[in-house]
């Protein structure tokens, strides 16, 4: 990577793999951080344990035409943006059979068209300056080749994150790599206490290909830095 930092933003900072992802690259010295959240108390709050660089941004998913609009006031306040992690995520329980519309596009405007929004927003901007990496935290729930088998809510929404992480890799060239990963049953609010993940182990992988070279892979869906199925 060059020598001149570089900024990461990362959504849904303020716990579990997020926060584990922000930890991680705050603590290299070629990278600054925006950790973000949904509200401003809980990104700064989670900032504070990290490198000094790092600030705590307020941004909420929920509306992707606010996010449009967020964007471009956290490029404008904080500069350009070369790495973005879409790490933040929601999940309602039900099959297909039972879930609500409300609980569909909720999930789907907070897993895959929020993060579509700010790889819009910045991913031709980091096209244009010739360096990019995007990381999408996606789910083997989300895999077709392993029967979208969770909630139907969440997998749905993950497959559409997929799809798109493909379709933006196609979009933007080499030059930025847009990937996405399955971080594995991970213990945080989401996964549960039982999960045999700690959220600095599923980390691992979100930061291997948010610091990428520039001979790296690109429209890939990787678990435990390796390639797996759609």
């Amino acid at each position: 990577m060059s020598t001149t930092p570089r900024t990461a933003l990362v959504t849904g900072a303020n716990r579990g793999i997020g926060k584990a992802i922000a930890t991680a690259l705050s603590q290299r010295p070629d990278i600054r951080v925006l950790a973000a959240a949904r509200h401003q108390v809980d990104a700064e709050r989670a900032a504070a344990g990290m490198g000094s660089d790092t600030l705590g941004i307020e941004l909420d998913l929920a509306n992707p035409i606010s996010v449009a609009e967020r964007a471009t006031v956290i490029a404008d306040t904080h500069g350009p943006i070369d790495i973005l992690i879409n790490n933040a995520g929601v999940i309602a329980p039900g099959s297909a059979a039972e879930i609500s519309t409300t609980d569909l596009l909720e999930s789907l405007n907070v897993n895959a068209v929020a993060p579509f929004t700010l790889m819009r927003e910045f991913g031709p901007k980091m096209r244009t300056r010739g360096w990019g990496r995007i990381v999408n935290v996606s789910s083997g729930w989300g895999s077709f080749d392993e029967s979208l088998s969770g909630p139907a809510a969440y997998s749905i929404s993950k497959s559409t994150l997929n799809a798109t992480t493909l379709s933006m890799a196609q979009a933007l060239g080499s030059r930025v790599k847009v990937n996405c990963v399955c971080p594995g049953w991970v213990r945080t609010r989401m996964g549960g206490r039982a999960a045999s993940r700690s959220p600095t182990e599923a980390a691992d992988t979100p930061v291997w290909l948010a610091t990428l070279p520039d001979d790296g892979p690109t429209g890939g869906f990787f678990r435990d830095r390796r390639l797996i199925e759609w």
